[in-house]
Parts: structure tokens; sequence; C-alpha cells
């Protein structure tokens, strides 16, 4: 028996799909953006050089003409392989509706792309911004203190961070549960000094501003929760007096943590439950880097080295 397929405009079929993402995936509001922008140029794409405006319009050759234009533009090949993916997940979710009878990115390949590896601070370094004489004396320089300690000592995502509840702290089992990608949770353990820590914010933030006890757990001394772009404002800001790296951001103190545990001996499967990947492919990234500090240990101190 043939399969029937009903075939919508293009623009009707992002919209289900961003309707799809946001309240059924419960995707981030940057990941969110990020596959409706490249879906909203890949269709004014289709338009302006196709003139195509039906779904089961679009075939393979238009995908490849969209990415070489970017190439022209001289867009990096990582940038490209993300604009891939978008589609590839988009025509997923088509066939699924049965909008279309294949897939047009299902045959795409993906650019070759050299291995990144991720950006992190010396542990040493880490332990100056351990003490409080960076931080000024008042809420801001304890929130701020609290920000950095906590993104380096749980590698959590800055989003994370961001939406992180009191209620989400077990002080008894000094552990926070953490809500992240796809809304899946996850338990990471703290230490005594950093419940403690958390513990005095909350109590000072609380006697100032009456705080909830379901509310946020980082509060400004205007009694203001901050948003990830205040976040990234303080850890450049304090990651800039003890480094020189390019990068300054809160993923770098994420980095720090998967670092610093590859390089002590921690499991991967532990630090992959840690940081909430997906896939250990992911987090096999870190090890590199433990690779890279023991060549140096060899050369340095081995006769032969």
């Amino acid at each position: 028996m043939a399969t029937f397929f009903m075939s919508i405009p293009v623009r009707d079929a992002i919209g289900f799909f961003h309707d799809f993402i946001k309240f059924e995936k419960r995707f981030s509001l940057h990941t969110i953006k990020a596959y409706t922008d490249d879906l909203e140029h890949f269709s004014q794409f289709l338009q302006a050089q196709f003139a195509v405006e039906q779904l089961d319009q679009i075939q393979p050759s238009m995908i490849r003409t969209w990415m070489a234009a970017f190439a022209v533009q001289k867009i990096t090949p990582r940038t490209i392989n993300r604009k891939i993916s978008t589609l590839k997940s988009f025509f997923k979710y088509c066939l699924v509706r049965e909008w279309i009878a294949a897939s047009p990115a299902k045959i795409i390949q993906v650019l070759k792309t050299k291995k990144r590896l991720p950006t992190y601070v010396e542990s040493d370094q880490m332990d100056q911004l351990s003490q409080r004489d960076y931080f000024s004396d008042d809420l801001d320089g304890r929130m701020e203190y609290l920000v950095v300690n906590l993104l380096y000592q749980t590698g959590m995502r800055v989003s994370e961070l961001v939406n992180l509840k009191t209620t989400q702290i077990d002080f008894a089992r000094t552990q926070i549960k953490v809500l992240g990608k796809g809304n899946k949770e996850r338990v990471i353990p703290i230490s005594e000094v950093l419940a403690k820590t958390i513990r005095l914010f909350m109590d000072e933030a609380g006697q100032l501003f009456l705080a909830d006890s379901g509310s946020f757990l980082l509060i400004n001394g205007k009694g203001k929760h901050p948003g990830a772009r205040q976040l990234y404002a303080i850890v450049k800001k304090y990651l800039s007096l003890i480094t020189t790296a390019d990068k300054k951001s809160p993923h770098v103190l994420r980095h720090s943590f998967a670092t610093h545990l590859t390089s002590n001996g921690a499991e991967l499967n532990a630090v992959k439950e840690l940081l909430g990947h997906s896939s250990l492919a992911a987090t096999q990234v870190y090890t590199h880097n433990s690779i890279d500090r023991l060549r140096d240990i060899h050369k340095k101190s081995h006769p032969k080295g």
C-alpha cells in the first residue's frame, strides 16, 4: 500500500520544529535560537536561489550549494558542520511527521575538522582564586567568589548555574542536583568547605533581601538575579588576574574541572556523569590534555626523554 506524504511550506515546518524543540525537547534558549537562525537562513537561501518554498522540493544539491556559500564566506568547517547537524535534526523531525518521503540531508557528509583541545587553567592558578583576597568583602564579592568556585568545583554549565535553585542543594549529603540539557538531572558531590560557603551566602542574602527558600541561589548586591552575561563578565574578570589564555569564559572552568579530574586519575565514565555528557566520546577529549601533561613530565624527568 502506497504511503502518501503531505507536503507543507518550509516556513511552516520550521515553526512546528521550533515548538517541538522548545516545548517537548525543552532545549535551552541558546540552542533554540541557534537552530532557528540556521533554519531561517536556509529557508531564505532556498527562496532566493531556487525559488523553493515547499518542503518536498528540497534536494541534497541545494544543501551542498548552501554549504558552498558558507565556504566562500570563509566560515569555519566546525560552524558549517553545526548547521548541517541542525538540518539533519530538522529533516528527521519532518520525516517522522510524514511531510517528506526521505531526508535530503541524509547523504550530506560533514566536513573534516581539526581536533580542538579544550582550554583550561592550571590547578595552582585556580588555587589562587580559592583565596578571598581577590574578592570584595560584600555580597557582590561573595557572589562572585561563589560563581567562580561553583563552576570550577562542580563543572556546571553556566546555564545550569544561572538556573540553580536553593532547593537543589542538599547540605546533609553535600551534593547538588543539577538540571542539565534536555531536562536531565544529575547529582554532583561538593566539599564540606564549598557547602559551608553556599550556606553562609544564602544566610546573608536571605537576611538582606528576604529571599524565598525556593528562589535562585545567586543574588547580587542589589537583590537581583544575575543572568548568563553577568556570569561571563565575572569569570572573565577573575581569570584575567591569573592567566594569559585567550579564552576566559565559564566553559574554561568546566574544562579545567574535567582536565584536573582526568589528570589525577579519575575514571572517564565518572567524569562523563559529572559533566552530564550523553556519550563518552564528548568526554574523551580531556584525556588528550592528560597525555600531553604526561609527555611533558616524561620529557623533563626521564634521562632519555
